[in-house]
């Protein structure tokens, strides 16, 4: 089998490393792919957004599936347009791809579904939503662009001051483009957070391993939201009546919910969830694997990728057992320092040698490019120092020590990834 990947981030790396790992595999393709997915698959300087260029692509090559990782394509359309030339997909058509490219759209169908989830309002000018907020006067609030942000798109504001800055910054200033013409302003929920990725079929909802991510540049917590500083799985705030309850509340009635509305899901929905006192609540949808729990979650599925892609594709999700391992795993995220406003690229980095690395480490490349035969910084998160161990501290020792063999000038990573979990549970 040959398969395409569509991507060049370390989410796309993990899943790249994990197809390589199918006996029904002959080939790996990625596009655009980065430095380190080179050493794996052959890439190709096609865009993950240009869907003319990944259709011709597979053409070209003729592969057996392609496999849509980011969400740009996904929500452009990129599955309908290889489906229409024959090929065999993973990811979520347009119309239902929507869910996590529109806050307004998940919103309203949360509420129409009754599925738990804060309360919103949605405006489309920023008199009408600083009236709002004026009359409310409740903080901290939630501020959302509708679209598509990088993963960034997301502002607690704590004051009258800060909310007022957020909205003019989204949808004045307009930056993340037309993806601001319209807002959410949501309640601020408490509780732990959990990201669960699901394989779906569209009828089918097979949860993953849990994980917990760690948003906030700095350490405690502080700093600019990101796409993401390191994660670890499984998240022991996640019980298995906790996992009991999401199924019946969320999961499910979402999946029928998107069935009913004619916009099967099928691919991998992320549920980003927040445990209140009032019970889990849905914070978003994400259309396609995490970045970066994909790198923790993906390290323990025992189960062959490709026979769930298969299993997916038939909608015979439900004669599938999918296996995971009895373990835990972490990932540091190494960034370019001062990501994630402003960086400097095309650092060499060195220490990703064969022997620069340590056993039970692996390092996913995320925002790194070939150059001159050196491996070089090309973005904000660059490496994904990833473990997994017999429990959580193990995996969290060796990723960081995996970490401490890597160089590179201005490198800048979080020194407490995974402490949140393992102040709920010290035995992990």
């Amino acid at each position: 089998m040959k398969i395409l990947v569509v991507g060049g981030g370390g989410r796309e790396h993990a899943i790249i490393m994990k197809l390589a790992e199918s006996p029904q595999v002959d080939a790996l393709y990625c596009a655009p792919g980065n430095g380190g997915i080179a050493k794996y698959a052959e890439c190709f300087p096609v865009k993950a957004t240009d869907i003319d260029g990944i259709v011709a692509l597979a053409k070209k090559l003729e592969v057996d599936y392609v496999f849509v990782a980011p969400d740009d394509p996904l929500v452009m359309g990129m599955v309908d347009a290889l489906q229409a030339e024959g090929f065999h997909t993973f990811g979520p058509k347009k119309n239902a791809a929507i869910l996590e490219g529109s806050k307004v759209f998940s919103k309203d169908l949360m509420q129409k579904y009754h599925i738990p989830t804060a309360e919103y309002h949605v405006f489309h000018t920023p008199a009408d939503a600083q009236a709002f907020l004026k009359e409310a006067n409740t903080y901290p609030t939630v501020i959302k662009a509708d679209g598509l942000a990088l993963g960034k798109g997301v502002v607690i504001a704590q004051n009258e001051e800060e909310a007022f800055a957020a909205i003019s910054s989204i949808m004045e200033d307009k930056i993340f483009g037309e993806s601001g013409s319209q807002i959410v302003i949501e309640e601020f929920l408490t509780g732990p957070e959990v990201s669960v990725l699901s394989f779906t079929d569209g009828k089918t909802v097979v949860p993953m391993v849990s994980s917990m991510d760690h948003k906030r540049a700095l350490d405690g917590d502080m700093g600019s939201n990101t796409g993401g500083m390191g994660t670890v799985a499984p998240n022991p705030y996640y019980t298995p009546e906790i996992a009991r309850e999401c199924m019946e509340t969320i999961f499910l009635p979402t999946i029928h919910a998107m069935q009913k509305e004619g916009r099967p899901f099928q691919g991998c929905l992320y549920f980003g969830l927040m445990l209140t006192p009032k019970g889990p609540k849905v914070i978003e949808y994400n259309c396609r694997f995490g970045d970066p729990e994909t790198q923790v979650v993906l390290p323990l599925l025992k189960t062959d990728l490709v026979e769930i892609m298969q299993a997916i594709w038939e909608e015979k999700l439900d004669q599938l057992e999918i296996q995971w391992k009895d373990e835990s795993a972490a990932c540091v995220v190494m960034a370019s320092g001062g990501y994630p406003k402003k960086y400097t690229t095309g650092l060499p980095i060195s220490g990703l040698d064969e022997n620069g690395q340590i056993e039970g480490c692996f390092v996913y490349h995320a925002g790194t490019k070939l150059g001159d035969g050196k491996i070089l910084t090309s973005g904000g998160r660059v490496l994904g120092v990833t473990a997994t161990a017999d429990s959580l501290r193990n995996a969290l020792k060796t990723a960081y020590a995996g970490v401490e063999k890597i160089t590179f000038q201005n490198a800048h990573y979080r020194k407490d990834i995974g402490q949140r979990a393992l102040k709920a549970l010290p035995e992990l």
